[in-house]
C-alpha cells in the first residue's frame, strides 16, 4: 500500500513544484514591474500554493483515477463476480495492468478449456449416436422383417427373435456401462473395501473366460506358481470386473494361439502391482494417451466385429481411480500390451 500512496505523492509532488515555480516566477516578474519585490511575500507566497497544489492535485487525482478504475471493475466485474472483488479497488496503474493481465489469462484459458470441452461433448454425443444406433437398427430390421411375414416361418422367425435379442443384451450392455461410468464420474458408487486373495480373484476370472480364451486358443497364466495368497484391501467385485475388463480385452486384441499372462509383484512396503500381458497386436504411441476415453477406439472395424460397448478400459480407469490408485499402459505394435495397476496390501 506504501508503494502505491508514493507513487501518487509522487505525481502530486512534481506538479505542485511545477505549478508552484510557474506563479512564483510570474509574481516576481510581476512585481518587479511594479518596483516593488518583496522577498519574504515570495517565499510565502510559493509555500502557500505549493501546498495548496499538493492537496489539490492529490485529492482530484486520486478521485479523477478513482473513479475511472472502479468504472473498469464494474465493468469486468460483471463479466466475472469473484476475479476482482477479493481485491481493493487500487488506483496503481501497475497493479491495475497486472490484475487486467492476469483476468484476460484466466479467461482465454477458461475459453479453451470450454472448447476442449465442446470438442469432446460432440466426439462423445457422436460416439453413443453410433454405439447405440446400430444394435437399434439390427433389432427393428429383424423386427420389421418378422412383422412382413416371416413370422409365419418357424426356422426364420426363431432366427430372427435369437438375433434381435442379442441386439437388445447389445444394447443393455451398453446402457449399463455408461450408467456405471456416470456413477463413477459423479461419486455416487461406493466402494465395499475389503480383504481378499488378489490370487484367488485372479483365477476365478480364468474360469469366467477360458471358454472365451479357448476360441482364440490363447492361454490364460500367471507367470511363476503363487503358491501364498497376496492379501489386498480393495472393492473386491469393481477389481474383478476391472482384472474381467483388462482380460477380455487382452483376448479380444490377442492373437491365435497366444498368451495372457498375469504377474502380481510387491511395488512399496504397502503396495502391490498387477500386470496383465498379452502377445497380441500392440499399439501404437500416438493412440495410448486416449486410451482411457469413453468410446475411443484404436482400431474401429475390428472392435465393432467384436463388440463391447467401448467403455471398458474407461470405467477400468474409474475404478482404479477411485481406489487412489494408479493404472499404466506399456505397448508395442507387433509385439503385445500390457496395463498394470497398484493395490493397496490389507494390514
Amino acid at each position: 500500500m506504501q508503494n502505491k500512496l508514493k507513487k501518487t505523492y509522487k505525481f502530486a509532488f512534481k506538479t505542485s513544484l511545477y505549478i508552484t515555480f510557474f506563479l512564483t516566477l510570474l509574481s516576481s516578474v510581476f512585481l518587479y514591474l511594479l518596483h516593488s519585490i518583496d522577498t519574504l511575500y515570495l517565499i510565502s507566497f510559493a509555500l502557500f500554493t505549493y501546498v495548496l497544489s499538493f492537496i489539490v492535485i492529490q485529492y482530484r487525482v486520486e478521485r479523477f483515477i478513482y473513479r475511472r478504475v472502479k468504472k473498469i471493475y464494474d465493468d469486468l466485474t460483471l463479466l466475472e463476480s469473484t476475479s476482482l472483488r477479493k481485491q481493493p479497488i487500487t488506483t496503481d496503474m501497475a497493479t491495475l495492468t497486472e490484475e487486467i493481465d492476469k483476468y484476460a489469462r484466466d479467461k482465454k484459458l477458461e475459453i479453451e478449456t470450454l472448447k476442449v470441452r465442446e470438442e469432446y461433448r460432440k466426439e462423445f454425443l457422436g460416439n453413443v449416436s453410433h454405439e447405440l444406433k446400430t444394435p437399434l437398427f439390427t433389432v427393428q430390421g429383424y423386427l420389421l422383417t418378422l412383422l412382413d411375414g416371416a413370422i409365419d416361418d418357424k426356422n426364420v422367425s426363431e432366427k430372427y427373435l435369437n438375433r434381435a435379442s442379442k441386439g437388445l443384451e447389445r444394447l443393455i450392455y451398453i446402457v449399463k456401462d455408461l450408467d456405471m461410468i456416470t456413477k463413477l464420474e459423479v461419486g455416487d458408487l461406493r466402494l465395499d473395501i475389503e480383504t481378499f486373495d488378489i490370487v484367488e480373484l485372479v483365477e476365478s476370472v480364468f474360469e469366467l473366460l477360458e471358454m472365451k480364451a479357448a476360441k482364440k486358443k490363447i492361454s490364460l497364466m500367471f507367470d511363476i506358481d503363487y503358491n501364498e495368497p497376496i492379501l489386498v484391501s480393495a472393492d473386491k467385485d469393481r477389481i474383478q470386473q476391472v482384472l474381467s475388463n483388462l482380460i477380455v480385452n487382452s483376448i479380444k486384441y490377442g492373437k491365435e494361439k497366444g498368451t495372457t499372462e498375469i504377474s502380481i509383484e510387491n511395488l512399496i512396503k504397502n503396495k502391490v502391482i498387477v500386470r496383465v500381458t498379452d502377445n497380441g497386436e500392440g499399439i501404437s504411441q500416438i493412440n495410448i494417451p486416449r486410451l482411457f476415453e469413453r468410446f475411443f477406439r484404436v482400431d474401429k472395424s475390428g472392435s465393432r466385429k467384436e463388440g463391447g460397448s467401448g467403455l471398458g478400459l474407461s470405467i477400468v480407469k474409474h475404478i482404479i481411480e477411485a481406489h487412489d490408485e494408479k493404472i499404466y499402459v506399456e505397448s508395442e505394435v507387433g509385439v503385445g500390451s500390457e496395463f498394470s495397476f497398484t493395490l493397496e496390501k490389507a494390514k
